[in-house]
């Protein structure tokens, strides 16, 4: 069978994979909610039928605003199927960005997850015009149901069958699929169109990429309404893998255990996280086990994933993994292949994850090119540590004299929504997007990435800085959870740094300090100190001019819910910036460098 549309894998799955009974799945009340593929096709069909009933046209729009579910799966196939144009929205953004996302994007109907959201965008709704109905997926009173879009389509299935197989033999591969709406790290979104083709043709040559089938189980965690884990999901669909979706991003160790997946996609933070936990957990140990776990940390430190490693090593590492590693795999249920990006993944974690039989594959990619460029390859098990994997097959990329990644292909969007000159800037006449990313090729098809064009800047000196190398670098410390490098025409480079509280504080105990909250922690001479170590400890690998001369601790949170880093989890600068002026024009107020 052909795929040039979503829709068209939906009827592969009722072909090839009809006998699965766990296509799709989630916990409800404590309990897996398993979907059969016959059950997949029927209900997104009869969602198909649904909107035709509700006299939706192809070209429509519908505002998703939900967390991962397959109810998001049978309202994004039953559009596709109709030609309607699915907005799928992040679940936290700020009632500001809801306003101007509704009203751009002028949807006709708004489906949501669960109350707490159907409170808040309801208010908003009922001010736009074009929206003449607004349903949740959970069971709320006074709301409609999105079952009753099922109901309708049951009942009128019969009189619309013809007309939605003639709906669907007019949609065309370059057809608008779906708007996303780039959480970006300044300013409003921007919608990013794309077409089927755009994500098919990224889906199947992705697909080359995972050497797993229909015998295999995935967990689905970050958010499906980004095209990352949108696209994972395609191909997971795509080969008849078992889709299992975590109930929130605190249950999946727990998930993960029950269902024992066999691969999932992630984002470096979250692996930073988990790593740091099962670290602390060593730190707890005493005596020769606590010896034996760091002498396997130090191993793993050492694996070489790209170029093999000594038969010698390869007898420890059996003795690691017996004693240490396959406790750290039980953790993530037995999970052995991990898919990252988003951002850069520090080296040292793809090479202790891969001792730990913890397969991490990175990729690169952007919304606008739907999303993926460059991938590692988990069917050749191909991993070069430090860059973000081959250049996937049919996109073409080039490096241009700045260093800017330029990349070309069918995964190229078609345009920014309602704004052909945005589209204009960053697509050439060639059809090559200008990424904004600043890297190299090596050996032939391998892309690193070292900057993001519009973050690097200059120092007084007129020497430059890339922050995102810096702060990755400083990442590794177990004190410091994020931090923002600064310094742009000034002197020297500085930092906002938002540490490691639960293990500051932890520290701070076993150092005889008590604290009665985080900010007066923070602010303690013996804390600022130790932090002042890492930073001395993490400047010395660093050229002279990379090297953080000041820093101010903060406490709030750093994230997307704080509003100081987007969903993906990227650090939205101009907002830390603008939070924390006056600790940076304190930083660079006088001329000393200490």
């Amino acid at each position: 069978m052909e795929i040039t549309r979503t829709f068209d894998m939906l009827d592969q799955i009722g072909e090839k994979y009809g006998h699965k009974e766990d296509i799709l799945a989630a916990r409800t009340n404590g309990d897996w909610k398993k979907y059969s593929s016959k059950e997949y096709v029927s209900t997104a069909t009869a969602v198909a039928y649904g909107l035709m009933a509700l006299e939706l046209k192809p070209g429509d729009r519908i505002v998703t605003i939900s967390n991962n579910r397959p109810e998001w799966n049978f309202m994004d196939m039953g559009m596709s199927m109709a030609g309607i144009v699915q907005v799928p929205v992040y679940p936290t953004i700020s009632a500001e960005e809801y306003a101007y996302i509704l009203d751009h994007a002028a949807p006709k109907l708004v489906v949501l997850s669960d109350k707490q959201l159907f409170d808040k965008i309801s208010p908003i709704a009922e001010k736009v015009k074009s929206i003449s109905a607004v349903y949740t997926f959970n069971e709320i009173e006074g709301a409609r149901n999105w079952k009753e879009i099922v109901e309708l389509g049951n009942k009128n299935a019969d009189t619309l069958n013809g007309q939605l197989e003639k709906t669907k033999n007019s949609i065309q591969p370059e057809d608008l699929l779906t708007i996303l709406y780039t959480s970006g790290t300044t300013g409003m979104p921007k919608g990013v169109m794309l077409s089927h083709r755009n994500l098919v043709s990224n889906t199947i040559a992705c697909n080359r990429h995972i050497n797993l089938g229909s015998e295999h189980r995935a967990l689905s965690f970050l958010p499906i309404s980004h095209v990352y884990e949108r696209m994972i999901n395609y191909i997971y669909q795509y080969k008849g893998i078992s889709v299992y979706y975590a109930e929130n991003i605190g249950t999946i160790a727990r998930d993960a255990q029950d269902i024992r997946p066999n691969i999932f996609g992630a984002v470096p933070r979250l692996l930073e996280s988990v790593y740091d936990k099962i670290i602390a957990k060593g730190k707890d140990l005493s005596g020769i086990k606590k010896t034996i776990f760091f002498w396997a940390v130090k191993l793993g430190n050492q694996f070489d994933p790209e170029n093999g490693n000594s038969a010698w090593y390869k007898m420890k590492l059996k003795v690691a993994d017996k004693l240490i590693f396959s406790k750290w795999r039980e953790v993530l249920g037995g999970c052995n292949v991990i898919i990252t990006g988003s951002a850069a993944i520090q080296p040292r974690l793809v090479r202790v994850f891969w001792a730990a039989g913890l397969e991490v594959y990175e990729g690169y990619g952007l919304t606008e090119t739907s999303p993926v460029i460059s991938v590692a390859n988990q069917t050749t098990r191909e991993v070069m540590v430090g860059s973000a994997g081959q250049i996937i097959d049919g996109v073409e990329v080039k490096i241009a004299e700045d260093g800017e990644i330029l990349a070309r292909g069918p995964n190229v969007m078609m345009g920014y929504y309602k704004d052909p000159e945005m589209t204009k800037k960053v697509i050439d006449p060639d059809g090559f997007f200008y990424t904004g990313d600043i890297g190299e090729i090596a050996k032939g098809n391998w892309l690193k990435i070292t900057d993001r064009k519009k973050e690097i800047f200059k120092l007084s000196s007129g020497k430059y800085i890339a922050p995102q190398a810096i702060e990755n670098k400083f990442k590794e410390s177990f004190f410091i959870e994020q931090l923002m490098v600064i310094g742009f025409c000034q002197k020297f480079a500085s930092a906002i740094i938002h540490p490691n509280l639960p293990y500051l504080k932890e520290w701070a105990e076993e150092h005889g300090m008590t604290f009665s909250s985080n900010e007066e922690m923070i602010r303690d001479k013996r804390v600022i100190d130790q932090v002042q170590k890492e930073v001395n400890k993490l400047n010395a690998q660093l050229g002279q001019v990379e090297r953080i001369k000041r820093f101010r601790l903060v406490a709030d949170e750093w994230t997307p819910q704080s509003g100081l880093m987007s969903p993906t989890m990227k650090l939205k600068r101009r907002v830390i910036e603008d939070k924390y002026m006056d600790l940076i024009q304190e930083i660079f107020s006088v001329d000393a460098e200490k």
